[in-house]
Parts: C-alpha cells; sequence; structure tokens
C-alpha cells in the first residue's frame, strides 16, 4: 500500500523540486529561487510525498486574502494518479483555513490536462494574457476561484 502524504516545504525538498522544476518547465526556477521562498513571509509551498519520495509540489503567495498560484508541478512518472488534484485541493483547504478571499493562477493555453484538472476544481477562466510565457511564446489563460 502507498503512503501519500503533503507536507510543509523544506530546505531538504529543494533539490529534488529543482529536478521537477526542470522537467516541468521550460523556464524552470533554479534551487536558489526556490529557498528564498522558506523565508518569504507570503509564501505557502507544499510538497507530495508518495512513500517518502518527493514526487510532486505546490508554491503560491497569499497576500492580503488573495492566493496566487505561482507553480504546481508533478514529475512526469508520478502524473495520473491524482496528485495534482490532491495538491489543488490541499491548498484551497489552507487558503480557506487563512480566510483566503481567492486563489488565482495563469496557466499555458495549450496545457489542457492542467486547465481540465483546475475547471474540476472549481476555478474560472476570468482572463488572458497576450504573450505571458516565453520558450515557446505563448498566452496564459487566467483561472480564478472565489468561493473556498
Amino acid at each position: 500500500m502507498m503512503n501519500i502524504a503533503i507536507e510543509k516545504m523544506t530546505e531538504a525538498h529543494i533539490p529534488h523540486l529543482a529536478v521537477i522544476e526542470k522537467q516541468c518547465f521550460s523556464t524552470p526556477w533554479s534551487e536558489n529561487a526556490l529557498s528564498k521562498e522558506l523565508t518569504n513571509p507570503h509564501a505557502r509551498f507544499f510538497v507530495c510525498l508518495k512513500d517518502d519520495a518527493v514526487c510532486g509540489y505546490i508554491g503560491a503567495h497569499n497576500v492580503v486574502g488573495e492566493v496566487y498560484i505561482t507553480n504546481v508541478a508533478v514529475s512526469p512518472e508520478y502524473r495520473g494518479q491524482g496528485m495534482g488534484a490532491m495538491l489543488v485541493g490541499f491548498l484551497k483547504e489552507y487558503s480557506k483555513a487563512e480566510n483566503a478571499d481567492f486563489i488565482t493562477l495563469e496557466v499555458r493555453k495549450s496545457n489542457s490536462v492542467a486547465i481540465s484538472l483546475y475547471d474540476k476544481m472549481g476555478f474560472k477562466v476570468v482572463g488572458e494574457r497576450k504573450g505571458f510565457y516565453e520558450n515557446p511564446k505563448e498566452d496564459a489563460i487566467l483561472m480564478t476561484i472565489g468561493e473556498l
């Protein structure tokens, strides 16, 4: 039986998350950038562990009740097991407990898997950001959930 847990990001998780960043994004966050979030009072970063292996994470900033998701990433070998939904669901509950007003994020227009996940989790498309992403250049879909 597998054991899946979600816990706050620590320094020990950083090297694993940097690898996941490289696997998932064309412009990945560095270990240094991830480490800086440990001392950011607005940062809310959580990792998903499966049998103690780091398999994904979610990062967000909560500024006066407005939560902005910066990153959601699951290592390719662990995709399709519901971990992305677990991470987003966990952040929703955490944000609700902090009395957040809403959660928002951007996602690549071509990332239909992520858009579908966010839609299932209650996020609604509220706009588009032209040319938001680099490598390759692409528009972003802006999604928000206000009913936590």
